[in-house]
């Protein structure tokens, strides 16, 4: 490790939107963005490489700046790419800095050293869960549990198979905010909306189990097809469309209520 990984010209590792929204919910988006560092060029990869589900969740971002409008909620945004390091998998794990992602080779994260790695984690990975951390906190000293939702979205198809969700609500041990959005988010008809599908929360858990699930902090992903937020048309609806289920959770004792479960 011979340089800084961000220079002058790179922007932060991420984004805090209406830090002061006083609405006892935090908005997540651990992927939203595709943008690599100037000092690690593209990672070997084309302009169309980088453009794919493998590099940041398609509309994600723009869901959560829409949501956070709507329901007045402050919003942390990762603002480099998962090929970079993935901000929702633990350190060291296999998917955190990935060779191959969806028989798509990345070449810049080919043999990395020990110091290469550990300078992505502690230039990107940690502050990014600093401000999560930060924001939680500024919200819970208001007086309230606050509610943690992570904004992904999923790729329509993968290893060569369709997948039928419109949405999905990813948990792992607490179910409070994931059930009452499957239910919310089902009551409408005009969607398949998956139960810790078309991923499960059991094993795509790392930013919930750290900010709230450890905490005993009510919260959930939501996993939209990427299809439905690939323009401003598709993420604006998204946006609305969560905002009118979650506008009458946020409040509920039930929901901001240290609760731990095994």
């Amino acid at each position: 490790m011979t340089r800084t990984l961000l220079g002058p010209k790179d922007p932060p590792p991420f984004e805090v939107l209406n830090p002061d929204g006083p609405a006892p919910i935090l908005l997540v988006c651990d992927h939203a963005s595709n943008r690599i560092p100037a000092s690690l060029g593209t990672l070997g990869l084309d302009a169309a490489a980088r453009s794919l589900h493998i590099a940041h969740d398609i509309g994600a971002a723009e869901v959560t700046r829409h949501l956070s409008v709507h329901l007045n909620a402050s919003a942390v945004l990762a603002n480099y790419s998962r090929l970079v390091i993935d901000i929702n998998r633990p350190p060291g794990h296999p998917a955190s800095i990935v060779e191959v992602s969806d028989d798509v080779a990345i070449p810049g994260n080919r043999d990395l050293s020990e110091s290469a790695r550990f300078q992505r984690i502690e230039t990107l990975f940690r502050p990014y869960h600093r401000a999560v951390e930060n924001q939680m906190a500024r919200i819970w000293r208001r007086g309230r549990p606050p509610i943690l939702l992570s904004v992904h979205s999923f790729t329509p198809r993968l290893g060569g198979e369709d997948r039928r969700w419109h949405a999905g609500v990813l948990w792992h041990r607490d179910p409070r905010l994931a059930k009452l959005l499957v239910a919310a988010l089902s009551a409408a008809g005009d969607m398949v909306i998956g139960d810790n599908l078309p991923y499960s929360g059991h094993d795509l858990a790392y930013s919930l189990d750290l900010h709230a699930g450890a905490a005993g902090l009510a919260h959930a992903a939501i996993e939209i097809r990427q299809d439905m937020v690939q323009d401003e048309a598709g993420t604006r609806a998204w946006a609305q469309r969560l905002a009118a289920v979650l506008a009458p959770l946020i409040g509920r004792d039930d929901l901001h209520w240290i609760q731990r479960f095994e």
